[in-house]
């Protein structure tokens, strides 16, 4: 009498067996830790002065945000490691917000990844002040 295998529990075991290689792209690890500090509570944007003024025109062309801007990622086989340029709204405790943007980010790329996070550097570039918008001004003067 021949025995026959559960067929789930042979496709389960492959799954974790069968050999292969998979690399993730820097620009994987960037757009996950973007898209995850972008959640928190008192981040206003990412990026830095130039680049985030270049990046706000390119996004309003394609009419999509860019989760990698302000986000640079240094990926190794097992490792990754991240620098953040973060525009923090006015009233911010900015260390409480860097240590949730670690925590968050660090969870949801280690969650998708299967990389250790071994350091996350926040740069708090610039304050966010609400009603000290001069792109809203503009928007207005064009509607007329």
């Amino acid at each position: 009498m021949a025995t026959t295998e559960n067929p789930t529990s042979t496709i389960s075991n492959r799954k974790k067996e069968l050999p292969g290689k998979t690399s993730i792209a820097d620009s994987v690890v960037a757009t996950i830790a973007g898209i995850a500090a972008r959640e928190v509570d008192g981040v206003y944007a990412m990026g830095a002065g130039a680049s985030r003024a270049v990046g706000a025109m390119r996004d309003r062309v394609a009419r999509s945000v860019d989760p990698t801007r302000g986000v640079k990622v240094e990926v190794g086989e097992k490792q990754a490691a991240l620098d953040l340029d973060i525009v923090v709204l006015y009233g911010t405790a900015i260390g409480d917000a860097a240590a949730e943007i670690r925590y968050e980010v660090a969870t949801a790329v280690e969650r998708m990844t299967g990389l250790e996070v071994v350091e996350i550097n926040i740069n708090a570039r610039d304050v966010h002040v609400p009603g000290d918008d001069s792109d809203d001004e503009e928007d207005e003067a064009r509607v007329h």
